[in-house]
């Protein structure tokens, strides 16, 4: 389900990045990739977690709990990761291929999710 809201989801997010960032200087990648990390993700992030602790049977508490246990983990680990990645993809990629770059990156990152999301 993750990949299936993803690729919609962040291809439009791009759109809207390059609509209110226009240009493919260094300064405007860098404005992209910390709207893009310090809005988008951590809100991706936050609905993601307890989606698949709703679609796994998960109570209402319970996934209230592992929100709070999970969250700040991931949202540390994907500061380590998508930041670079983000960088040269603004930079780098026109906009028709920045989704296919990062759903390459995504295959470590969906794993990553797929095991912080079935701890128990």
């Amino acid at each position: 389900i993750y990949q299936s809201c993803k690729g919609p989801v962040v291809g439009g997010w791009y759109k809207v990045l390059d609509q209110l960032i226009p240009g493919t200087t260094k300064v405007d990648a860098l404005k992209k990739m910390l709207l893009d990390q310090g809005g988008f993700a951590p809100c991706f992030l936050g609905c993601f977690l307890p989606l698949i602790g709703t679609l796994n049977g998960l109570s209402a508490q319970d996934n209230w709990a592992k929100l709070r246990r999970d969250y700040p983990d991931a949202l540390i680990t994907n500061y380590y990761l998508w930041p670079a990645v983000q960088l040269a993809n603004f930079y780098l990629v026109p906009l028709h291929y920045r989704l296919a770059v990062v759903q390459c990156v995504a295959v470590i990152w969906n794993s990553y999710l797929s095991w912080k999301a079935h701890q128990r």
